[in-house]
């Protein structure tokens, strides 16, 4: 019961205090950079689990596969598996950077190259 009314009185604390940063006069970006922080930390801490989950798994099917598929494979499987966005940034919650759960090689490739002489 202590730890619901402890976590009541911070999310209420936290309440006011976003709304006494964003005053009318300060409501353009420092406004919104504050909503965007918030949301990064909260959105990270739902996500940051997941992401670990998802790495010490890839973790232990590296080790299986080693026996059968070698050091190369192993290590892609880890690096996939472990690879990729661990945090939620602002600029990804507003659109300006991928979020991706799966790093290594089969991250989205960049833009190709335009060919030589072309």
């Amino acid at each position: 019961m202590r730890h619901y009314v402890a976590l009541r009185r911070m999310g209420l604390l936290l309440a006011v205090l976003l709304v006494v940063m964003v005053s009318p006069a300060a409501a353009g970006s420092t406004g919104e950079d504050v909503l965007y922080g918030t949301g990064s930390v909260f959105s990270t801490l739902v996500y940051a689990p997941f992401k670990a989950t998802f790495c010490i798994l890839g973790g232990i099917t590296s080790v299986f596969s080693l026996p059968f598929g070698g050091t190369q494979m192993a290590g892609d499987i880890a690096s996939a598996a472990c690879g990729g966005t661990w945090a939620i940034t602002p600029n990804a919650l507003k659109g300006e950077e991928p979020v991706r759960f799966i790093g290594g090689a089969h991250a989205p490739a960049a833009e190709p190259r335009p060919a030589p002489g072309k």
